[in-house]
């Protein structure tokens, strides 16, 4: 269902699907500020300028428990550097039949309230025959090389999603797009077809590489640098959880 790991992969990039965990995607030059206090990140993708996708993604994980098609992973940050406030992660990981079902869960460690975003990254692979249909209210344009949100613009503005079209194509998509139902669908040809369906996320981030052969559709609780606009991220009082829940069902039709 997923675009394969190489083997002895390493780099979270090449992986079938990796975790956003405290934030999503982009925080501006990895500045913002949050109850009365400034604070910067560390710049976490080479010489790209903002922090990106959190810290989960570029962490180990403990496994808390395995089985033959199943998976517990625990992830906890103490707080500090890359992060000020200590939490807690887990990802419960389940093969069922032909679906895929991934838990993504953070609590709140510290001692007062903190910030908190959620998302998970899959990449799927595409050909020239997949067609990608998906209904959300607007889209956020954004312009490379900074890829922020600048303005909004009707959902269909790069690509009749809504009514299904062709999912490759020869521009970049790097994009959020909000008011989104939590189901989208790939047809891969005339008889198979992988629906994703999220609870949990407000906004679906699609990134789309001109010609290449895969595309991920990222389910995720805010959109990006929320923290520095007033729509903002989740708040979590000491003890709280947010969770953010991914089903990927494969479906081929009789002849």
């Amino acid at each position: 269902m997923l675009r394969p790991a190489p083997r002895a992969a390493r780099d979270p990039l090449a992986m079938a699907s990796f975790p956003l965990v405290p934030y999503a995607n982009r925080i501006a030059n990895g500045r913002f500020a949050f109850g009365g206090r400034d604070y910067r990140l560390p710049r976490n993708f080479g010489d790209h300028p903002h922090s990106l996708h959190g810290l989960g993604w570029l962490s180990g994980w403990d496994v808390q428990a395995a089985a033959s098609h199943s998976a517990t992973l625990c992830h906890r940050h103490p707080g500090r550097g890359a992060w000020p406030w200590p939490y807690s992660a887990t990802q419960r990981i389940e093969l069922t039949g032909e679906a895929l079902a991934i838990d993504l869960a953070v609590r709140n460690d510290a001692a007062g309230t903190a910030p908190i975003g959620l998302g998970l990254h899959p990449y799927f692979p595409v050909s020239q025959a997949t067609r990608m249909q998906f209904d959300a209210a607007r889209l956020w344009l954004s312009e490379p090389p900074d890829h922020l949100p600048q303005a909004l613009a009707p959902a269909g503005r790069l690509g009749d999603w809504s009514g299904g079209a062709a999912a490759m194509g020869t521009i970049l998509i790097d994009h959020y797009y909000a008011g989104w139902t939590g189901v989208a669908t790939l047809r891969r040809d005339a008889r198979t077809r992988l629906t994703l369906t999220a609870t949990g996320a407000r906004g679906l981030h699609v990134y789309r590489p001109p010609d290449a052969g895969f595309l991920c559709l990222e389910p995720v609780s805010h959109m990006p640098d929320a923290i520095n606009r007033p729509e903002g991220m989740d708040e979590l009082e000491p003890g709280q959880s947010r969770t953010l829940a991914m089903t990927i069902a494969r479906t081929i039709d009789e002849e």
